[in-house]
């Protein structure tokens, strides 16, 4: 698989000196272009990772599948390929995945996972920057560009959604959620990621739909890595940093 040619992928290296430490290929949410996680992607890299964004599956799956899988093939394979979704990403990545598409990827992580093919009626910008992110940059920049205006509330495929999909998912997922996410209601999605065997779910207090861009950016980049590094020690996922109990 080689990518395409007027490809839409855009892409974060790591510094010149440190070895890579892993891949990360993002699936952009609704609407949502590659441009969208610019600030995700830099913060990574800093840290050796080396970070990939690619077509929307919400505006052209099979596009999105094609960018994906030729990131993927050209990946280093030494290091850990962990794809990242957002929103419909969120969603594609466990459909593929559960479907036996994504040979060689180590782990998925899921920001702001839909858990069902229906959308919310649409809402006027005001309204849907204020479902997205209380990030007041996050929501300069897709005012701007990046983001394409009430996408966030249209149908996605029904087959995405299949009840089995979490159950057949045999790698590591971390789930990250914000517990005020009206889009992606947080009842919904605990029982989602309850039926993944192998799946952690870290929710972020006041956090909305956006949560790879919101006002808590920082904390989940940190959360990743942190997923990242036990990755790197085994698809058990050990622990790095154990917190210890101090008697009085």
């Amino acid at each position: 698989m080689t990518l395409a040619q007027e490809t839409t992928v855009l892409s974060w290296h790591e510094p010149s000196g440190p070895a890579l430490r892993g891949t990360l290929v993002v699936l952009p949410g609704r609407g949502e272009s590659p441009q969208v996680y610019e600030r995700f992607g830099r913060r990574l890299a800093t840290d050796s990772y080396r970070v990939h964004a690619v077509t929307s599956p919400g505006d052209d799956p099979e596009r999105a599948r094609a960018e994906l899988l030729g990131v993927l093939a050209a990946a280093d394979a030494a290091a850990p390929r962990v794809v990242v979704g957002s929103d419909a990403g969120a969603a594609y990545a466990s459909y593929l995945a559960a479907g036996g598409q994504l040979d060689g990827v180590a782990a998925l992580v899921l920001a702001g996972l839909p858990t069902g093919s229906a959308a919310q009626p649409a809402r006027d910008w005001d309204e849907e920057l204020a479902v997205r992110t209380a990030c007041a940059t996050h929501r300069g920049r897709i005012s701007e560009a990046g983001v394409r205006r009430a996408a966030l509330f249209t149908d996605l495929p029904a087959d995405w959604f299949d009840p089995a999909v979490p159950g057949k998912l045999d790698l590591p997922v971390l789930g990250l959620h914000g517990r005020s996410d009206l889009v992606s209601p947080l009842g919904d999605v605990r029982r989602w990621y309850s039926a993944a065997p192998r799946a952690e779910l870290v929710t972020i207090a006041g956090g909305l739909h956006d949560t790879l861009n919101d006002q808590t950016h920082r904390t989940v980049a940190a959360v990743v890595v942190q997923f990242l590094e036990r990755l790197r020690l085994g698809a058990d996922l050990p622990p790095v940093a154990v917190a210890e109990p101090l008697d009085a």
